[in-house]
C-alpha cells in the first residue's frame, strides 16, 4: 500500500512543472519566467513589449477612432494606463501578431489555435481547463473567480479587451488571447477566460483589430 502511495504521488508531481525552468527577456528587456505543461513550454506573464523582434516599435495606438481604422500591426495599454501593462501586458491587434518582423521574442511563438487546444486537452477539456490556467484569489480577478485552481502554473489574468471599436472592456472579468490562426478574411481564433466559471471559450470569429493580450509558447 505505501509503495502504491509513492508512485501515485510521483505521477501527481509529473503533471505539471511547478518550477519556472528559465527566465525569457524580450527586446524591450522585460523578463519572462516560463512553465512546462504538458509537452509545452509557455511563458508565465503576458506579452508587454513595444517592438519587433527586429527593433521596430508597433505603433501604440491611443485614440479610438486610430485604434478601428488600423490595418496594421498595433499595441496600447489598457485604458492607455501604463501601470495596466505592467500587471496585465500590453493588448494588441491580430495584425502585430502576425507580422512578419514578429512580435514574440526569438525562439518563442504567439501559439496557433491547434497548440490552444493541446494545451486545453492536456488539462482535461473545455468545461476545467480554464480553471486550472487562472491566477487564484481575487486580487486581479473579480470575485468568485469561479474554479481557479492555477494547477498548471499558467496564472492567467483577466487583462479585458480594446473592441474593434476602440473601446476598452472587461479588466478584471474576462481574459482574452490571441492565436495566430486567421480563421476568416476579417476573423481570427481566440480564446478566453472568465471570473465567473471554469471554462476555457473559443472564438472562432475575432475581429483583426480587436486588442487582445498575447501569451507566447516555446518552438
Amino acid at each position: 500500500m505505501k509503495n502504491i502511495l509513492i508512485v501515485f504521488l510521483f505521477i501527481g508531481i509529473g503533471i505539471f512543472s511547478s518550477a519556472q525552468e528559465e527566465t525569457v527577456v524580450d527586446i524591450d528587456s522585460n523578463v519572462y519566467h516560463t512553465m512546462t505543461i504538458g509537452t509545452q513550454v509557455w511563458m508565465v506573464e503576458n506579452l508587454r513589449t513595444t517592438r519587433y523582434r527586429n527593433g521596430d516599435p508597433i505603433h501604440n495606438i491611443t485614440l479610438t477612432a486610430e485604434w478601428d481604422n488600423m490595418t496594421s500591426g498595433a499595441c496600447c495599454d489598457y485604458a492607455n494606463t501604463p501601470g495596466n501593462s505592467k500587471i496585465y501586458g500590453k493588448l494588441y491587434n491580430w495584425y502585430a501578431v502576425n507580422d512578419s518582423r514578429n512580435i514574440a521574442p526569438t525562439g518563442w511563438h504567439v501559439p496557433s489555435a491547434a497548440e490552444w487546444n493541446t494545451l486545453m486537452t492536456y488539462l482535461g477539456g473545455e468545461v476545467v481547463a480554464g480553471g486550472k490556467l487562472k491566477e487564484t484569489g481575487t486580487k486581479h480577478w473579480n470575485s468568485p473567480n469561479t474554479g481557479a485552481t492555477n494547477e498548471s502554473g499558467f496564472t492567467a489574468l483577466p487583462g479585458g479587451s480594446r473592441y474593434f471599436s476602440g473601446k476598452f472592456l472587461q479588466l478584471g472579468i474576462i481574459g482574452f488571447w490571441w492565436s495566430s490562426t486567421k480563421s476568416s478574411k476579417k476573423y481570427a481564433n481566440s480564446l478566453n477566460l472568465s471570473y465567473d466559471n471554469s471554462s476555457l471559450g473559443y472564438y472562432k470569429l475575432l475581429s483583426l483589430n480587436g486588442g487582445l493580450s498575447v501569451r507566447c509558447m516555446k518552438d
